[in-house]
């Protein structure tokens, strides 16, 4: 490939710094690269996301890519729509970064360590969601804003704490923050958390090829696979108060041959705020049909309690 490949990002410190890592790898394998920003009207926007809407951080992006101003989009894949971009190829999702949840807390504190009404800033409905069902006392208050600026917050004494994603905090090397990264038994991460989405147009398959040959890697591509097609199974957005896990794990099969499943675990909040957990065991070739096996017995759990609540009224 002679020429120069424009990859498209969002401008913020972040999008940049993992942009940053797929040009390098590219670079090492040989290729020419440009980075190419563009603005999102979720960089324009101070409002919530759950009232700006699903897609606010990636349409300017996938526009700009299927319009042939760019020829790569550098995705954090959680903010991707599920619905598929027909004019889009999903080319590599790289080795993902830690999955997990991280608090960045005044004094060192961790989360049981903070005294009841400390004030912890997220952004996320699915992260206040599972904050509100550990019963500590906390007052959960709404933020938006990029990760130095909500972890601001804290050192200026605004508030206790902050609720960050540990891969975007380490991707900005920021990770001597941290109070305490958070066990996903606490608080499950958003689907595909941690991992990019590289996409090219559907029908550049000289990119395409080069993007999955250096960049793509099996087990992510599976585990977020998984998570994703939960998500989209329960019709939530980016900002629903969804929580998933996919782990590639060793198993053994029935001769007790040693072969790679995935496990996946999911949490979603009832009408009623209760949270419902479960969790399933799939082969690593189906990881769609692990996702979504797993939405409908959390839509059936959904259903049983909303029965038992209207049973209670």
């Amino acid at each position: 490939m002679n020429r120069t490949l424009r990859i498209g990002t969002r401008g913020s410190a972040l999008a940049l710094a993992q942009t940053g890592t797929v040009a390098e790898a590219l670079r090492a394998a040989g290729a020419q690269v440009e980075i190419v920003t563009v603005s999102t009207p979720g960089d324009r926007s101070h409002a919530p996301i759950a009232e700006i809407g699903i897609g606010v951080f990636t349409s300017a992006l996938r526009d700009a890519l299927a319009h042939g101003e760019v020829d790569v989009a550098v995705h954090s894949y959680k903010d991707l729509p599920t619905a598929p971009d027909t004019r889009l190829s999903l080319a590599a999702i790289p080795q993902r970064e830690d999955p997990r949840d991280a608090l960045v807390a005044r004094d060192g504190l961790t989360l049981g360590e903070l005294p009841p009404g400390s004030k912890v800033g997220t952004g996320s409905p699915r992260r206040a969601t599972q904050l509100a069902a550990l019963g500590l006392g906390l007052e959960i208050l709404p933020i938006r804003g990029n990760i130095d600026s909500r972890m601001a917050r804290v050192f200026d004494g605004e508030l206790d704490a902050v609720v960050l994603a540990r891969a975007g905090i380490s991707r900005l090397g920021r990770v001597e923050n941290i109070t305490e990264v958070l066990d996903p038994i606490q608080m499950l991460p958003a689907p595909a958390q941690g991992a990019l989405a590289i996409e090219c147009r559907v029908d550049d398959v000289d990119t395409e090829h080069l993007l999955r040959s250096t960049l793509d890697d099996s087990a992510s591509r599976a585990a977020v696979t998984a998570e994703r097609a939960m998500l989209a199974a329960l019709e939530a957005g980016c900002s629903a108060p969804v929580g998933a896990l996919a782990d590639v794990v060793e198993d053994l099969d029935d001769e007790g041959a040693a072969v790679l499943r995935i496990s996946l675990r999911g949490v979603v909040a009832a009408e009623d705020g209760d949270l419902l957990r479960a969790s399933a065991t799939g082969d690593l070739t189906a990881a769609e049909e692990l996702g979504r096996a797993l939405a409908a017995e959390l839509l059936d759990l959904s259903g049983h309690a909303a029965a038992r609540s209207a049973g209670r009224s």
